[in-house]
């Protein structure tokens, strides 16, 4: 898992392409990201993403452990969602909360694809591990 600090939307996109069924299209008029019509994340600033589904639970770990790349403004207090600034992000962390919330979007046909592929692949997706 990489510890490299810094990731751009465009390798956030590339992250969710590994799963079936994300689709890139607007959100709120900035970049998104969909499993299939249940939306995932969005750029919301320059350097600010939303990723969607997070429990109130991991939101507060998230922001004590790591406040630099992890915080909510008011407007998303009370919904199952993080503010991520990509710039202070480890990427391995980001992969994996993107694979998280992929599956917890995905369908059941969407997961046994997904784990499929990665076992004709002979790897393992990062939950497994």
């Amino acid at each position: 898992m990489s510890n490299k600090r810094g990731v751009t939307w465009d390798e956030v996109v590339e992250m969710a392409a590994a799963y079936p069924g994300v689709v890139a299209k607007p959100s709120y008029g900035t970049p998104g990201l969909y499993v299939a019509t249940k939306f995932m994340a969005r750029l919301r600033e320059p350097d600010v993403m939303v990723l969607k589904p997070i429990h109130d639970d991991e939101q507060q770990f998230l922001m004590e452990t790591s406040p630099d790349a992890f915080f909510l403004t008011d407007h998303y207090r009370g919904y199952p969602t993080i503010l991520i600034r990509l710039s202070k992000v480890r990427r391995g962390q980001l992969a994996e909360l993107v694979e998280q919330c992929w599956r917890q979007l995905a369908t059941k046909k969407l997961l046994a694809q997904f784990e499929a592929a990665a076992v004709v692949k002979g790897t393992k997706p990062s939950s497994w591990v």
